[in-house]
C-alpha cells in the first residue's frame, strides 16, 4: 500500500493554495465576522484581483509592483461599485447582490468578446513570470522525500505566507482599535451605533474595501503556482471560504488561517484514504464517486461543528450572534 498521500497531505500546511484561501477567508472575516456583512461574492473579489494581476503582467507586461498595485485598485473599484448601491440593504438582499455580482464577473471574462484581454474560457498563462524573476533563492530542488520543491515553488510559499502574516497583523491591529470596536458594534446593533453619531455606511464601505483588497490579493496569489482559469471562481469557491471561516471562527483573526490549514489537510487526507480503499477494493465505490464523497465528509463535519460549536474552533460564543 502506498502511503505517500500522508506527507503530501501535511504538505498542504504551507502550500500557496492554503495561503491564498487563508488570505481570502481573512477578508471574509472582516466582512462577515467583524462587520456582519453577508457577502457571498468573495470569489468575485478573487477573480477581479487575479485578472487584474494576470492581464497587467502578461498582456501589458507591467512590472510586479505595477501588477500588485493594479490588483489593489481593481479590488477597491469593485468594492465601491458593489457597495454604494447595496450597503444600505438588509443582509439577505446584500447576499443576493454579491453572489450575482461574482457570477457576472466570472461569466463576463469567459465571453468571446473579451477573450483578447481575458483569454476567454482558456484563461491566462504565465502570470508568475515577473514574480519568479525576483526569486533570490538558488536554482535547484530543496526539501525531503515527496515534499521536495523547486526554488520557484519555495519562493511562492515564502511570499504567500509572508502576505498572510502581514494581513493578520494589520487586521489584528485594526480590530483592536476604535475603528474595530465600531465595526463590531455595527455587526451587533447598527442602529445603536448610528444613534451615537457614527456614519454606519462609511464604516461598512471601509470594511468592504479592506476585505475586498485581501480577497483580490488572495486571487493574485492563487494564480502564481498555476494558470488563471475563470471556472476556478465559481460560487463553490465562496462556499469553501465560508466553510474555512466557520471552521476556524468567524469573529477571529487567526481562525481563518487555522481553518484553511485544517480544510486543505483534511481534504487531501480524505482523498488519499478513499483512493487507498478504492484501489484495494475495500470500499464499494468507483473513482468517479470518490471526489464528491470527500466533500460530503467535509459537509457533515461542518454541520456537526455548526450544531455543537457554532462559534468555530477558536471563536468565542458571545461573538457568534449577528444582527442581520
Amino acid at each position: 500500500m502506498e502511503f505517500n498521500f500522508i506527507p503530501l497531505a501535511f504538505g498542504e500546511l504551507f502550500s500557496p493554495t492554503t495561503a491564498a484561501y487563508a488570505l481570502a477567508a481573512l477578508g471574509l472575516a472582516v466582512h462577515f465576522g467583524f462587520t456582519g456583512l453577508l457577502n457571498f461574492g468573495q470569489a468575485g473579489f478573487m477573480a477581479v484581483g487575479g485578472y487584474a494581476f494576470a492581464i497587467t503582467a502578461v498582456k501589458f507586461e507591467w512590472p510586479l509592483w505595477g501588477s500588485f498595485l493594479a490588483t489593489i485598485i481593481a479590488s477597491t473599484i469593485f468594492a465601491l461599485i458593489l457597495g454604494i448601491p447595496t450597503l444600505r440593504l438588509r443582509a439577505d438582499y446584500l447576499s443576493i447582490v454579491t453572489i450575482a455580482a461574482a457570477e457576472i464577473i466570472r461569466l463576463s471574462v469567459k465571453t468571446p468578446e473579451f477573450s483578447s484581454v481575458t483569454g476567454g474560457s482558456e484563461g491566462i498563462n504565465g502570470a508568475a513570470r515577473t514574480f519568479n524573476e525576483l526569486n533570490p533563492l538558488p536554482e535547484g530542488r530543496f526539501g525531503f522525500g515527496v515534499l521536495t520543491y523547486s526554488a520557484d515553488q519555495w519562493w511562492v510559499r515564502i511570499v504567500g505566507w509572508g502576505l498572510v502574516g502581514l494581513a493578520c497583523l494589520l487586521v489584528y491591529l485594526l480590530v483592536r482599535s476604535p475603528w474595530g470596536r465600531i465595526i463590531k458594534g455595527i455587526r451587533e446593533d447598527q442602529d445603536a451605533v448610528r444613534s451615537l453619531g457614527k456614519n454606519v455606511f462609511a464604516y461598512k464601505m471601509q470594511a468592504l474595501i479592506l476585505g475586498g483588497i485581501l480577497g483580490g490579493v488572495a486571487g493574485a496569489l492563487f494564480i502564481l503556482p498555476r494558470s488563471l482559469q475563470p471556472d476556478n471562481y465559481g460560487t463553490q469557491l465562496t462556499f469553501f471560504l465560508y466553510t474555512i471561516l466557520l471552521l476556524g471562527g468567524a469573529a477571529t483573526v487567526f481562525g481563518p488561517i487555522a481553518g484553511s490549514i485544517i480544510f486543505w489537510v483534511t481534504l487531501s487526507l480524505s482523498d488519499g484514504i478513499l483512493s487507498l480503499l478504492v484501489s484495494n477494493d475495500l470500499l464499494p465505490i468507483t473513482s468517479i464517486q470518490q471526489g464528491p464523497i470527500r466533500f460530503i465528509i467535509i459537509g457533515i463535519t461542518l454541520m456537526l461543528l455548526v450544531i455543537f460549536r457554532p462559534q468555530g474552533i477558536f471563536g468565542k460564543k458571545k461573538e457568534a450572534f449577528f444582527s442581520v
